[in-house]
């Protein structure tokens, strides 16, 4: 155990490595989470420098996080977000639809949430809802499902012809470490209000899910909208892993200046194709 004197005394953190090692301290776990924290630290970084550069040239860069419920889609869009200017940034993050908006075509209610010029915006989930989530749980019709999967690669299509920059991420999770999630839920008086009834249904509907899912990625993964597949059992690494890889798809001025590899992991980041392995079948 750490005396006081012994913070005192250290002028570095590898002083206390040191001591921990001569008094036989496990610092495994800590020295894991720093190691995380300095990793985040310099990605933000350089996700500070890509939205510069972003806002000047006047791109248009859309990021969808779609997946399961607690796949961990919004606590990395919170780790992306979290030290870049809000005047060229936005979360979009809807609700269910208005009875007006139900009226209208599916795509209008997305459409007013695209990035401005010099813009980046973050979909905490997305139009897919129709792809996956809505036909599952009997949110809409057969008749709403086939149309919306004719026109979504279209719509797409017209977006990249438009200069969209479009990223889509898939978030993948196992049904253990979903369960495992929400049961953390439950228990965490801060996080409760993530829970819903919906989400103990994905569970009881997880090959429905998958159905759908597989769908989707057979239907909307095309050369000029591609999707991308993330394994999150490990939170944290699925946010480093997320963040590098859209890094690595802008060729930006300063880039890597800080020697942190900027190459996502294929182990944990793999571009969608057929027989791709995945951890949420």
């Amino acid at each position: 155990m750490f005396k006081l004197e012994d913070f005192q005394n250290a002028k570095k953190r590898g002083d206390l490595i040191r001591l921990a090692e001569e008094k036989e301290i496990d610092l495994k776990n800590a020295l894991r989470d720093l190691r995380y924290e300095e990793e985040l630290r310099v990605l933000q970084a350089e996700l500070v420098t890509l939205q510069h550069w972003i806002a000047k040239r006047k791109m248009r860069v859309a990021i969808i996080f779609e997946g399961r419920d607690a796949a961990g889609k919004g606590g990395s869009i919170k780790r992306f977000v979290e030290h870049l200017n809000p005047r060229s940034m936005r979360v979009v993050a809807l609700s269910k639809p208005t009875e007006v908006e139900k009226g209208q075509w599916y795509f209008r209610r997305y459409i007013k949430e695209l990035p401005n010029p010099g813009e980046l915006v973050f979909f905490d989930r997305s139009w897919y809802n129709r792809a996956v989530v809505e036909p599952v749980m009997g949110f809409c019709t057969k008749k709403q499902y086939d149309h919306f999967m004719v026109q979504v690669p279209e719509f797409e299509h017209m977006l990249y012809e438009d200069g969209i920059h479009l990223i889509k991420f898939w978030f993948s999770i196992s049904k253990n470490e979903q369960q495992k999630r929400f049961s953390a839920r439950l228990q965490n008086p801060l996080k409760r209000w993530k829970f819903s009834p919906v989400d103990m249904k994905g569970q009881q509907l997880w090959d429905k899910y998958t159905k759908y899912k597989e769908q989707m990625f057979a239907k909307s993964h095309t050369p000029f909208s591609p999707w991308t597949i993330v394994k999150t059992n490990d939170k944290r690494t699925a946010r480093l892993e997320s963040m590098r890889h859209v890094l690595s798809m802008f060729d930006y001025p300063g880039k890597g200046r800080s020697k942190l590899t900027l190459i996502p992991d294929p182990n944990v980041i793999v571009r969608y194709y057929r027989h791709v392995p995945q951890i949420d079948i």
